[in-house]
């Protein structure tokens, strides 16, 4: 396993010098995955690196099984679809610039080959190859999602305004901000630009929303458009609704809603899968998924509105899961600019500065990227633990990035050295960042390593749809209402409505669309609460059943064995009247007016649900792990994924601290050692003085003494060679003492 392929480690690059056009090191930058819990922002001009460094980050969280939603204006995240493992020109063929060949004189065949040598090089170079990038599409999924558009996977958000978790309605200040997120999106795609504390439009809309959700219903479109029309209320605040609001007013704006609703193009919003954050981050195997929601296609407005309703979704999901310290999931934004500005307040901004504040306690990272600082708001810079700098277009992007990474550094109590970070980043060149993370002592200078995808620039909804044709599957459903809504054509009985015995209730289904040609056909509705009890599982789960089954000329002693499962959200709010007295009614089967029947069928209703009705529960023994009820078996997965995370994270948090003393040690041991070295060669050094001077002595004792042989001179002679032994000596301690030296070196290394 090469050096970086290490548990929660996320392997960026390589350090280099601080200097001008600094050189690189062979020594890797691995950043470790639970920083981005405090968030991080990068900032670069154009041809800084920024977005292969970005790429590299998800790559790296990929690899590691952390899931990932990337919002993408600009339509470069797509190139993390373009991971190509056996690193064939085929592969890269289709892909490459054919306007760039011709310029450099190549066929698109020669051009691919050149590309697909560069990209071998270029990995071999930062030690990947091939291998890493299987092991990457290996580690998750990565889907285009776009909004509005078929070339992806379609997203509608059409179907996102259901009441907000439990979670969100007990919280009053996030119930509000909810509301308030939700009507600013909806406003902004219909171009008003309202203030949420004058705007009528906007409070009339947050009323609105405020009385169904309250009450638990969701808000469809039509909904929406009728209750600006006839709200469900009298007064807003203190005023009658008329005097707030007029009735010909909210006709206007209900007719602009409209307007916009049966447009062509709007069409489009209408399909597609409902936006679930859940099934975004996971795939229904648990597999961990790249979500890249490409918005290049979408208008201004149409950007805002998504991307407003999207960090609310994030935002109630984050909600509903437990606090953790560990890395659970990304949020990253390739271009930030116009979402979260320092003066407007825009739709995007409140839950967006909320994500920066809260997500954190819940294993949320969110990394926002833009080429100018001076777009993002200042409570935002200072939330971030961790920033990366490159490459600065004017003096005011620095000086903005100077004054948030002091107010980072003030927030966590850091030392920040401003003419130091000044003095780097004026020295900054291509794929050259700087790296301030709070959690780590200084900033560190490194060049990016080489990314696994090709990146070739932004691709097209053409190429969207292209990488995307093997992942669409086509499927085919039925609609299991249309038993409930016959064909208009379907008039041939004039039957009065029927006549029930008392003690029977009755019920019936509203009416959606034209009133004209109604025909009403008998059907028996039964709904029913079982409880499912488990100590093993700590089951304690209510489940609520609703069972339609259509009569026809007769009802069978246990009809519940071809009656239809309807889900309580999905069942209308049902009335004691009749929408269409006018109406044809089919005859009763003889079943239906007879009381006795309801007994028997309740009895045969437990029968049924005892037999059929189960609550299936997903257990992890080893990680004593069970699902809750519900819970579909990738969401399981996906928990013991981030379960086996905080696990894995806390046995390397007790090693770093089982190793953390004798390493202590060593270095203890180490310091006394080099300071012995100095000892015995200041030692070794006075002895080889000292012996030089009594043989200097010794020998002009012999030159200009008066005899050759007196006894002084012998005895300095033989004082001068028994300190010749001793400097033997002292040269063997020296010795001794560097090669423990080395041998302490070389022990703390292996540790």
């Amino acid at each position: 396993m090469a050096d970086f392929e290490k548990l929660g480690q996320f392997y960026l690059g390589k350090t280099c010098s601080t200097e001008l056009g600094g050189t690189g090191t062979d020594e890797l930058v691995l950043y470790d995955a639970r920083d981005l819990t405090t968030h991080a922002i990068c900032v670069g001009m154009t041809g800084s690196g920024k977005t292969g460094l970005c790429l590299s980050l998800l790559e790296e969280a990929a690899i590691d099984g952390i899931p990932a939603i990337c919002i993408d204006p600009k339509g470069d995240l797509g190139n993390l679809m373009l991971t190509f493992p056996e690193l064939r020109p085929a592969d890269f063929e289709p892909w490459v610039d054919a306007a760039e060949a011709t310029r450099q004189g190549l066929t698109t065949n020669e051009y691919a080959k050149k590309t697909a040598d560069l990209w071998k090089r270029g990995l071999a170079e930062w030690g990947q190859d091939g291998a890493r990038i299987r092991r990457l599409q290996e580690s998750c999924e990565v889907r285009i999602y776009t909004p509005a558009s078929s070339a992806g996977h379609p997203l509608t958000v059409l179907k996102s305004f259901g009441a907000p978790s439990p979670q969100v309605m007990n919280d009053p200040e996030a119930f509000r901000e909810r509301i308030m997120a939700a009507v600013s999106g909806l406003l902004a795609l219909l171009q008003i630009d309202a203030d949420p504390i004058a705007s009528r439009e906007h409070i009339l809309l947050s009323t609105i929303l405020n009385h169904f959700w309250s009450a638990g219903s969701a808000v469809d479109m039509p909904t929406l458009i009728r209750s600006i029309q006839a709200p469900p209320f009298d007064k807003v605040g203190f005023l009658d609704l008329e005097s707030f609001f007029p009735s010909a007013d909210r006709f206007r704006l209900a007719m602009q809603r409209d307007n916009l609703l049966a447009s062509p193009g709007f069409a489009a919003w209408a399909e597609g899968d409902p936006l679930d954050v859940a099934s975004l981050l996971y795939t229904p195997e648990g597999k961990p998924r790249l979500a890249i929601i490409s918005i290049a296609h979408l208008s201004e407005q149409e950007r805002m509105f998504f991307v407003t309703i999207l960090l609310n979704e994030i935002l109630t999901w984050v909600r509903s899961q437990p606090g953790t310290s560990s890395l659970r999931a990304l949020l990253y934004m390739d271009e930030v600019f116009g979402y979260f500005p320092p003066t407007a307040n825009p739709p995007s901004k409140q839950p967006m500065l909320t994500l920066l504040k809260q997500a954190r306690a819940f294993g949320l990272g969110c990394v926002l990227a833009t080429q100018n600082p001076v777009d993002i708001d200042y409570k935002g810079l200072s939330n971030a633990g961790t920033w990366f700098l490159g490459r600065l277009q004017t003096e005011r992007d620095k000086q903005r990035v100077l004054e948030g990474l002091e107010g980072a550094a003030a927030t966590t109590g850091a030392a920040f050295d401003r003419s130091r970070m000044e003095q780097i980043l004026a020295g900054l060149s291509s794929r050259v960042f700087v790296m301030n993370n709070v959690h780590e002592d200084g900033p560190v200078v490194f060049r990016t390593r080489w990314c696994l995808s090709y990146l070739r620039g932004p691709i097209t909804r053409h190429q969207i749809s292209t990488l995307m044709a093997p992942l669409k599957t086509s499927s085919t459903g039925t609609n299991s209402r249309s038993a409930f809504a016959p064909p208009a054509t379907e008039l041939a009985h004039d039957d009065a409505r029927p006549v029930l015995p008392p003690g029977i209730p009755e019920v019936f289904f509203p009416i959606r669309g034209r009133r004209d040609g109604i025909v009403y056909r008998p059907s028996l509705l039964a709904e029913a609460r079982v409880h499912f009890v488990d100590s093993k599982s700590k089951t304690d789960h209510w489940d609520d059943v609703t069972l339609v089954c259509l009569a026809g000329d007769s009802v069978a002693a246990d009809p519940w064995e071809e009656a239809e499962d309807w889900d309580e959200a999905d069942l209308p709010n049902l009335t004691t009247e009749p929408d269409a007295p006018e109406a044809v009614f089919r005859d009763l089967p003889a079943e239906l007016t007879a009381k006795r029947s309801y007994s028997s069928w309740t009895t045969a209703l437990k029968n049924h649900l005892y037999r059929n009705h189960t609550l299936p529960i997903w257990q992890c023994p080893d990680l004593r792990q069970a699902s809750a009820p519900g819970e579909t078996e990738g969401a399981f997965r996906a928990k013991l994924r981030h379960a086996a995370h905080e696990e894995r994270d806390l046995q390397v948090g007790k090693l770093r601290a089982r190793y953390q003393s004798r390493f202590n040690t060593l270095t203890d041991q180490i310091r006394r050692a080099e300071q012995k070295i100095e000892s015995e060669k200041s030692q070794k050094s006075q002895k080889t003085l000292s012996t030089a001077v009594s043989v200097g002595t010794s020998i002009l004792g012999a030159l200009f003494g008066r005899k050759l042989g007196s006894v002084s001179n012998i005895t300095r002679a033989g004082s001068a060679l028994r300190n010749a032994s001793g400097i033997a000596r002292e040269a063997e301690q020296v010795r001794h003492a560097e090669e423990s030296l080395a041998a302490l070196l070389q022990k703390q290394q292996d540790l």
